[in-house]
Order: C-alpha cells, then sequence, then structure tokens
C-alpha cells in the first residue's frame, strides 16, 4: 500500500488555509504534516484541525523548519514576499511546493524558475480545475476570433483582496494575448476615464470589482458585429481551489525539480 502524501499548509488559519487543511484531512492519500501561520496568530500552539472537531496531532506553529520537517509537499497561498521565503527553506530542505499566491514581480518570478532547477514547483494564479479549462477553450476562442471582435476581461473578488486584476485575470489575457500573437505589456488596458476615444481594436481591456464575499467571478469578452461570445467562470467556495492544489500536489510527488502549471498537472496540453 502506497504511503499518504505528506503536506504542511501555509497560512494555516486564514480562509483558504482552513479549505486546504480540511481538504487533505479529508483525502485517504494525503495526511496533514504541518500547519504554519505568521507569529502572533491567535492560532499558534493549537492543534490544526481542532476547529474541525476532530485533532490532528499537528500544532500550529510560526517556525517554518519545524512545519516542514515531515513535508513532502508544501502548499502556499500567501503573499509573494512570504512564499519568497519558503521556497529558499524549502528547497533547501528537498520539500516541494504549490504555489497559489499571486502578485508576484518579474524578478521574483524569474527567482522561482531559479528555485525550480533545484525542487518540483506547481504554480498557477488559479489551481480551480474549471478555471484551468477555461483557459484552455480561450486559446482556442482567441485564435478562432482573432478579427473583428474586442476582448474585454471582467472579474469580481471580495474585497480583501489586495491586488488588481486578479492572478486569473491576467492570466486569461496572457492566454488571449499569446493566442493572437500580442504580448499583454503593450496591450493591456486596466482603466478608462473621462474622454478616451475611440476603442483601439488591439487592445485587451479589464475590469475590476471589489466587494462583499464574492470568491471570484470572471469573464472574457468577445464583443464582435451583431454577436457576443462569453466565457465565464464563477466560484462558489474555495473548495474547487483546495481540491485543485491536492491534485497539484499528488502530481509532484514523482518530479524532483522543474516549474509546472496546472495544464501540466491536467494534461491539458497532451
Amino acid at each position: 500500500m502506497t504511503a499518504p502524501l505528506r503536506i504542511a499548509i501555509a497560512g494555516s488559519s486564514g480562509r483558504m488555509g482552513r479549505m486546504l487543511i480540511e481538504a487533505v484531512s479529508n483525502a485517504d492519500d494525503c495526511v496533514l504534516a504541518g500547519a504554519l501561520d505568521q507569529p502572533g496568530s491567535p492560532a499558534l500552539g493549537a492543534d490544526a484541525t481542532g476547529w474541525l472537531g476532530r485533532e490532528s496531532g499537528v500544532k500550529v506553529t510560526d517556525d517554518l523548519r519545524t512545519a516542514l520537517a515531515g513535508a513532502q509537499v508544501l502548499i502556499d497561498f500567501t503573499r509573494p514576499e512570504g512564499t519568497m521565503a519558503h521556497l529558499a527553506v524549502c528547497r533547501e530542505l528537498g520539500v516541494r511546493v504549490v504555489i497559489g499566491t499571486t502578485g508576484f514581480s518579474d524578478e521574483q518570478k524569474a527567482q522561482i524558475a531559479e528555485h525550480g532547477q533545484h525542487i518540483g514547483i506547481v504554480m498557477a494564479p488559479n489551481m480551480s480545475v474549471g478555471v484551468n479549462v477555461v483557459l484552455k477553450l480561450l486559446d482556442m476562442a482567441a485564435r478562432a476570433l482573432s478579427e473583428g471582435y474586442d476582448i474585454e476581461i471582467i472579474e469580481a473578488h471580495h474585497r480583501h483582496k489586495i491586488d488588481a486584476p486578479s492572478g486569473t485575470a491576467l492570466k486569461m489575457g496572457e492566454v488571449v494575448a499569446s493566442a493572437l500573437g500580442r504580448d499583454l505589456k503593450e496591450c493591456a488596458v486596466y482603466g478608462r476615464e473621462g474622454v478616451t476615444g475611440e476603442r483601439d481594436p488591439s487592445t485587451i481591456g479589464f475590469a475590476t470589482v471589489r466587494g462583499g464575499d464574492i470568491v471570484g467571478d470572471h469573464t472574457v469578452l468577445f464583443a464582435g458585429t451583431g454577436e457576443r461570445i462569453e466565457i465565464t467562470h464563477k466560484s462558489s467556495s474555495r473548495v474547487t481551489y483546495a481540491q485543485g492544489s491536492l491534485r497539484a500536489a499528488r502530481f509532484l510527488a514523482d518530479k524532483p525539480q522543474g516549474v509546472f502549471g496546472m495544464e501540466d498537472v491536467l494534461r491539458l496540453n497532451a
């Protein structure tokens, strides 16, 4: 019988962290090996699954090495600075990493690629299986609708999200731009106000909504003459991100090095 995959969770007392802990605890082929939180968290010292009404024997800690001591994979949905610090220690210890954090700079992305020469990493702006299928559909749609259609990306998230546009919206823009042979950095429009003039047909527009407890809605609009095509994904629960993250962790089990995306995990490029 194959031993369960030993997984540590960063940001363990946050909304996403708790969802990940619950998913790991309910998976027959995974076991919670560590729970990391920031210094000062009221959860420190508590059993990581105590809030579920059961004991795991894993205490929430702010010491990274303690959290990683028995882990094969770290799942990290925190912030760029924290993730980068975690990566350096994971590389040292040979722990693979699933990164759901967004908002990395180009320099940080280059550092992640360098770490990937030594440990296996899955990095995606959205771990949802459905979102990654949508990315595949967007590539197909953009190629077919390359002329005569204006492209706009609209995304909505909860009031606590700190970056905009979302990493998922930017990834959607990158997929569409690449399919059209464009560079998103050169054709993206992130805001409109006042007298803007006619829309440049070569641009890709972004609109951001923040409010309430919206988990995550994304729509890519292809607006032509006489018709509109909308490809939409709506998340009603973070559970989809947690389940996708577990699929990514399982994928890394036999990957000693390399940086992969969810398209690799889901075989969407096959």
